[in-house]
């Protein structure tokens, strides 16, 4: 455990109370962890953890052994445990529309709902939408494929922190950032991975929009239970302009089918990650690891109380 305490912000639960390192590195992050623990803490054991707040795994089946480390995404490449990420609560990416970063996935779950009651199947425009920065170049063929046939896809490069000119939009001017709420509009949402698992997934069901969901690397811990073709369209990571457009093409062509996965997509997210469900999970997953410490955790002098906001 002590090997690995570089790879997280250490936590432990003592007696029912929580404990956690004074500096933590991404306090909204941690915020947002501890929104869910604090909940859940007179459940649990004694236990020492070590919570990844950074977007990248810590524990690679390439470099050394398997560490106890906590991270909310990952590839098969990495021993990581998965746990709910920070942003169900809040610590999510800051954009100019959500300044203090995407969380409150209790509040987003109802706008989201209301939205796309407005609009039914039949009234959403029959192209694919996409809205993001260019973290990744896996997003260059659909941004490309929008400026060849804009009839079949509405897709433009946002600004992020990084950004210095057209260049890192693909040579052409950043476009505005779009409301969640606004994708309901749209029958086609696509979802790229960022850095790590996309943050913007979850939140795309909910518009009873078909979400084209790109790669299958990496993982969120709600991801395994998803099925494509019953829930989402999967699209290759690398597809190329005339793949994307043969996916959208099949999508137009089978109307049916295609608002049967948008909603059974929809209903799984709604059905199954509630805040409820976030807190359950949490609690089932560190009741499962603590059955597996083989030593009896010690308070460590140099902690914080953490404690629920009155």
């Amino acid at each position: 455990m002590e090997a690995t305490r570089t790879r997280g912000t250490f936590y432990q639960v003592i007696k029912g109370k929580l404990y956690r390192e004074k500096d933590c590195m991404f306090p909204t992050r941690c915020a947002g962890i501890e929104h869910f623990l604090l909940k859940i803490i007179g459940n649990l054991s004694d236990m020492d953890l070590i919570i990844n707040t950074r977007d990248y795994p810590q524990s690679s089946e390439y470099f050394g052994n398997a560490m106890p480390v906590f991270s909310f995404s990952k590839t098969p490449q990495y021993y990581d445990i998965m746990y709910p990420a920070w942003a169900f609560w809040e610590g999510g990416p800051a954009i100019s529309l959500y300044p203090r970063g995407l969380g409150r996935w209790d509040q987003h779950r109802k706008s989201l709902n209301k939205a796309s009651l407005k609009v039914l199947w039949e009234q959403k425009e029959s192209k694919g939408f996409f809205r993001g920065s260019r973290t990744s170049s896996e997003r260059d063929s659909l941004i490309l494929l929008s400026r060849n046939k804009p009839h079949l896809v509405d897709a433009q490069y946002t600004k992020n922190q990084a950004w210095k000119s057209n260049e890192d939009t693909l040579h052409a001017a950043p476009a505005s950032e779009v409301s969640l709420e606004s994708h309901c509009t749209y029958k086609y949402l696509f979802n790229y991975r960022g850095v790590a698992a996309s943050f913007r997934h979850k939140h795309l069901f909910l518009c009873r929009s078909l979400v084209f969901h790109v790669g299958d690397e990496w993982m969120e811990f709600y991801y395994y239970a998803m099925k494509p073709w019953i829930h989402y369209i999967p699209v290759p990571k690398n597809a190329d302009l005339k793949e994307l457009e043969d996916l959208i093409g099949f999508a137009r062509n089978n109307d049916d089918l295609s608002k049967r996965i948008a909603h059974r997509g929809r209903d799984f997210i709604w059905n199954n990650l509630g805040m409820l469900d976030i807190s359950y999970f949490w609690k089932q997953l560190l009741t499962s690891y603590s059955k597996l410490l083989t030593y009896k955790p010690v308070l460590k002098k140099d902690l914080v109380n953490i404690k629920k906001e009155q």
